[in-house]
């Protein structure tokens, strides 16, 4: 499957609370979601996910590099993947981190989210200008400090 869409969303005050809300509607949706970003952003999201919605739960699985996924947990509809993890589904990629997603194109869509933080703005920058050079569709949806 090729990648059709990059969607930023820039000026997100609360990156977590934001991509819960993110992960919650693509669950209900029954998309499939891969959350690509640093070990402690990870590690905040997790904790997170389990205390967002206390009348509904947001299935989930954390990976690290090198760690194998049995084949029962791979129904697991969102996976929180470190550096250098294989993501065991594709499907949507959401990059928390400051550096595009290796092998990004093989997903079906990328998005990224952008806090008000000016090295994560700059960071988000370099990276629509890479996926610009390579001829993707780039779509913008500004929080203005959500």
């Amino acid at each position: 499957m090729a990648l059709s869409e990059v969607a930023f969303h820039t000026g997100v005050g609360d990156k977590i609370g934001y991509c819960c809300r993110l992960l919650r509607k693509a669950y209900r949706q029954q998309a499939r979601m891969v959350v690509a970003g640093d070990a402690e952003t990870l590690t905040r999201l997790d904790q997170a996910l389990w205390l967002f919605d206390v009348r509904s739960f947001i299935p989930h699985r954390r990976l690290a590099a090198g760690q194998a996924v049995p084949p029962a947990l791979l129904r697991t509809p969102i996976w929180l993947m470190e550096p250098g993890a294989r993501p065991p589904v594709q499907g949507i990629l959401l990059n928390l981190g400051p550096a595009a997603v290796p092998k990004f194109e093989s997903y079906e869509r990328l998005i990224e989210v952008v806090g008000l933080d000016e090295a994560d703005r700059l960071a988000a920058r370099r990276r629509w200008r890479a996926y610009e050079a390579q001829g993707l569709r780039i779509t913008h949806h500004a929080q203005e400090g959500q």
